[in-house]
């Protein structure tokens, strides 16, 4: 028997019930989290929808609803399947690879971003000039319908590819979800920041803007310098080795936090511009 902790009218609410309601409630905000911005959310209400109207039809007890509420549940499992494949993968990854289980088993950062990284380090040696935005925990979908899908696998190649001066996707940012480079030549949000230095280019200023906008982790390779920086919740840090840009993406994916990172760089101070 439970320890009862309080009533609401005649219902008793035990530990477990908390513990129950919680965990309902994270799984609902992770799962609203993944699909917000997609066609899949108005798929979602549609299908919260028949449910009320499954309850509805069992309280009025209308057989002929029933019967044809009950041929629909058949397929609804696999139905959802369906529908929500590319939420449902997105979901099981974000739990695959977030902070709370990688310092359980020790895992690295994903592959793909060693791609990335190893994309950067040549795109700032050629002075390719590249905005790489890889998508977290707020959706992008709204940037990606900017540009143009692709959907693809993320290789060093194809990025090269893609920010090749002559290529005629180059001219804006790609954008990362889970291990697919889902669109290039995205339009990203200017920084309205008065803040910024003036020596701060459009690149640099869309860079930071997606950051204020959304937890993306956004890389900047300048066009006129070959330097590499990361705009991360409005802040832009600049002139990273490729060895500290994968340090930054390690720590942020990790645990979250930069702070730890930054007390371990021994090298000389870079200039931040902070978004005050």
């Amino acid at each position: 028997m439970q320890d009862e902790l309080f009533k609401i009218w005649t219902i008793s609410v035990t530990a477990i019930d908390l513990l129950d309601i919680a965990a309902v409630t994270i799984i609902f905000y992770r799962a609203y989290l993944v699909i917000q911005g997609t066609t899949a959310s108005r798929m979602l209400m549609g299908l919260i929808f028949i449910l009320i109207l499954s309850i509805a039809v069992q309280a009025l007890n209308m057989s002929g609803m029933i019967w044809l509420v009950d041929q629909i549940r058949t397929v609804w499992v696999i139905a959802f399947v369906i529908i929500f494949q590319p939420e449902l993968r997105r979901l099981l990854l974000f739990f695959g690879q977030s902070g709370f289980l990688r310092n359980i088993i020790k895992l690295g950062i994903p592959e793909y971003i060693e791609e990335i990284i190893k994309a950067c380090e040549l795109l700032a040696k050629r002075r390719n000039g590249a905005i790489i935005a890889i998508e977290r925990s707020t959706g992008l979908r709204n940037i990606v319908e900017t540009g143009l899908h692709l959907e693809a696998n993320i290789s060093q190649q194809l990025l090269l590819s893609i920010f090749n001066p002559r290529s005629p996707l180059h001219d804006g940012a790609v954008i990362i979800e889970n291990d697919q480079i889902a669109a290039a030549k995205c339009l990203l949000p200017l920084s309205p920041n008065p803040y910024l230095e003036t020596s701060v280019g459009t690149r640099h200023r869309a860079g930071v803007g997606l950051s204020e906008q959304s937890d993306a982790i956004v890389i900047i390779i300048s066009e006129e310098t070959g330097k590499i920086s990361v705009a991360f919740k409005g802040v832009l840090h600049r002139n990273l080795t490729p060895s500290e840009l994968r340090g930054f993406i390690e720590e942020v994916i990790t645990s979250g936090k930069t702070r730890g990172l930054w007390r371990r760089i021994r090298r000389q101070p870079r200039k931040t511009l902070v978004n005050n």
